[in-house]
């Protein structure tokens, strides 16, 4: 690509769209229109189209720019900036802000240089060739030559809360792609269409993995048998894996009194993301946003040495948290979340050897499920904001974020540091991982805690016989149920490897005839541990094989005439095509 930054190109693009809607629709509000990963967008209030505006929309943008040669940014006083846009109440909103935070206000012109106003009286004429916006800056220099024309097109039309809150007014949102030239926004488009086919939505729903119901509610996922079998196969994995590392299993309740997660610190901070509370008894009670408060409890229990640490305590805890409702998708954004969490109590000097083991996990999970993109965010705080996003502990912060980045870099895995996102007790980091398809998600955290010990009083005695606090790691290498079988849902396409599948071998008999020997074979195949599944309908065999790999099953099995006589039957692999006629005892010593 050139020396034209691509986030500029896109937020220019989004002036430009702006320009070009105000134009052909002079009753709308434009708000805001920032670049974003795939493009851009902005989002206009007053304004009723739909998808076949978009290619209208498109043509004037195009027509536009002929005469866009220039971005000028022109300073303007917070009067200046209210007269300007004195009948738009999203930019008044804005104007009002950026001035209570004391910052410079900034209009850009856009259009022909020769237009570029030449005092502030002059900025109140607009041409049709040109466009004003109040705008922080970041464009191209020459929209008319800095914007290849084959590398964007607009997209697609949604809804969104002004400010992405939901008591806030719906806008209309207008979605445009960009990219630096024609082959990348076509292998985007490329992209898009292979992870449509691939949407978790819709292959949970023909898979039969998962279902929404309204009468249960908006973002409560319910678990059909074949997402139960995922699911199991998925804990297998963890427990076995926990076990060898040292973990101890826990149980805990679903809900607990207010006054736990007072003394955690998750109320001051965290209230907004909680369902609200229960009264009872005389008492508040909370569904349980997070596990940590339980598990801490667990730890005060009973008294600690150092010979306890490290303590790793473990469980798939299932979690609520309060998701606006506009936020909600599939199982990647749910209010109901079943974690993969653990907490590990350890020494200060346990604690590099215990965050590097965490992080050797994640690596063997990745090379399990063929994960072969991955990134660590490393989220730290903000020392301006300590006391109101962070707990107020400058020295601690600082050294905990020193021990962090040293155990990373030691572990010789990619990460990027990321200011203010910590979580407001510690140093976090989120797991980011590209499915095979090429698409980002946030999988995992492990985090580190050096507040919630103390608000717990959690002690242990050194060697000496003195109490100490202990550090806290938390993590989840395997996320949550929903989140990661919808990633791995979109991974594999729906067709799961063999242990995962929920069911693993189809027998298909080619008439009724044989189908006494058919349920003779998958009983079995039972007998085996092998998820068997017989059709018993009255279709022709080429329609069960098609049905077969429609539902993406890993092995089908034939049985006639043929194979009802030798004991025998013919094998078919979703992957590697026919395989052949096997007798059951080797059928079975093959699958398995």
């Amino acid at each position: 690509m050139d020396n034209v930054s691509l986030e500029n190109r896109r937020h220019s693009l989004a002036h430009l769209l702006s320009a070009a809607v105000l134009e052909l629709f002079p009753g709308a509000k434009n708000s805001i229109g920032p670049a974003i990963d795939s493009g851009f967008y902005y989002d206009f209030d007053d304004l009723k189209i739909s998808d076949a505006d978009l290619p209208n929309i498109e043509k004037k943008m195009r027509e536009m720019v002929k005469s866009w040669e220039t971005f000028t940014e022109i300073p303007v006083t917070v009067d200046e900036a209210k007269k300007i846009f004195a009948d738009n109440p999203y930019k008044l909103e804005l104007i009002g802000d950026i001035a209570a935070k004391g910052e410079k206000l900034t209009l850009y012109y856009s259009g022909p240089e020769s237009g570029v106003p030449s005092s502030h009286d002059s900025l109140f004429i607009l041409h049709n060739s040109s466009f004003i916006d109040l705008c922080r800056g970041g464009h191209v220099t020459n929209p008319k030559k800095d914007i290849p024309a084959d590398g964007w097109k607009l997209d697609r039309i949604a809804g969104a809360y002004w400010r992405g809150d939901e008591k806030n007014k719906m806008l209309t949102r207008i979605y445009g792609l960009a990219f630096s030239g024609k082959e990348e926004l076509q292998a985007y488009l490329k992209q898009r269409e292979t992870a449509g086919r691939n949407d978790h939505r819709k292959l949970g729903k023909e898979l039969k993995i998962f279902t929404f119901d309204d009468d249960v509610g908006p973002g409560l996922p319910m678990w059909l048998p074949n997402g139960t079998v995922i699911i199991d196969e998925l804990e297998t994995l963890a427990r076995k894996t926990e076990a060898a590392a040292g973990y101890s299993r826990v149980r805990t309740p679903h809900i607990a009194k207010e006054s736990m997660y007072t003394k955690s610190g998750h109320l001051p901070y965290y209230e907004d993301s909680m369902f609200p509370p229960m009264e009872y008894e005389g008492g508040k009670y909370y569904l349980r946003a997070m596990n940590c408060p339980h598990h801490h409890k667990i730890f005060a229990a009973e008294q600690r040495s150092y010979r306890d640490l490290p303590l790793r305590l473990a469980e798939y805890g299932t979690v609520y948290r309060h998701e606006k409702s506009g936020e909600l998708f599939g199982l990647m954004r749910v209010r109901m979340l079943s974690m993969n969490d653990a907490h590990i109590y350890c020494a200060e000097e346990q604690f590099a050897d215990e965050f590097r083991a965490v992080n050797d996990m994640y690596l063997r999970y990745f090379k399990i499920f063929g994960i072969e993109k991955y990134q660590m965010r490393f989220s730290t705080h903000d020392p301006k904001r300590l006391g109101e996003k962070f707990v107020n502990e400058p020295a601690l912060w600082e050294k905990t974020e020193n021990r962090v980045r040293q155990a990373l870099t030691e572990s010789k895995i990619p990460f990027v540091e990321v200011p203010n996102e910590a979580a407001f007790y510690g140093p976090k980091i989120d797991v980011q991982v590209w499915s095979a398809i090429g698409r980002e998600f946030t999988l995992a955290t492990n985090q580190v805690d050096f507040a919630q010990p103390r608000r717990f009083n959690l002690t242990y005695t050194d060697r000496e016989g003195k109490p100490q606090t202990p550090l806290v790691i938390h993590r989840a290498p395997l996320g949550t149920h929903e989140r990661f079988i919808g990633f791995l849902i979109e991974h594999y396409g729906g067709a799961f490897p063999f242990w995962l599948s929920p069911v693993q071998v189809k027998i298909l008999p080619v008439s009724e005839k044989f189908l006494s020997y058919a349920k003779t074979v998958h009983e079995k195949l039972k007998d085996q541990n092998i998820r068997s599944e017989l059709d018993e309908s009255n279709e022709t065999l080429g329609k069960k094989i098609r049905q077969a790999k429609l539902e993406k099953i890993p092995y089908f099995i034939v049985v006639g005439e043929k194979e009802a006589a030798g004991k025998t039957a013919t094998l078919e692999s979703r992957d590697a095509g026919k395989i052949g006629m096997l007798p059951i005892e080797k059928l079975f010593a093959a699958l398995k």
